[in-house]
């Protein structure tokens, strides 16, 4: 079993930044994909972006495009999300998700195993 846990969430006006983190609890990372997801208030749970096992293959939503950046480093066994120039539409529950399945990572929640608890992000406008 996989426990995740984020970091980093909070209350920022709208144009600042923010950085997750996302740490597996007593496993080595490299092992898994990884994906943040976000929900806000009635919506559903939405993929915004997504790291391969090795750190080589990235992608993002086009709702952040340009504006959030996912990345890692295996040897601090974390997994970040760098959001810039936020939004208030931005805010919502982030989570991050791990799956070993695939080397590389999904857009798809089901193919994630392992969930953090999620960390809040406000952004005022």
């Amino acid at each position: 079993q996989v426990q995740l846990v984020e970091s980093g969430g909070g209350l920022v006006q709208a144009g600042d930044s923010l950085r997750l983190s996302c740490a597996p609890s007593g496993r080595t990372f490299s092992g898994y994909a990884v994906g943040w997801f976000r929900q806000s208030t009635g919506k559903e749970r939405e993929w915004i972006a997504g790291i391969s096992r090795s750190g080589d293959f990235s992608g993002s939503a086009d709702s952040v495009k340009g504006r959030f950046t996912i990345s890692r480093d295996n040897a601090k066994n974390t997994v970040y999300l760098q959001m810039n120039n936020l939004k208030p539409e931005d805010t919502a529950i982030y989570y991050c998700a791990a799956q070993s399945s695939f080397a590389d990572f999904t857009y798809y929640r089901d193919d994630y195993s392992y969930w953090g608890q999620g960390t809040q992000v406000t952004v005022s406008s």
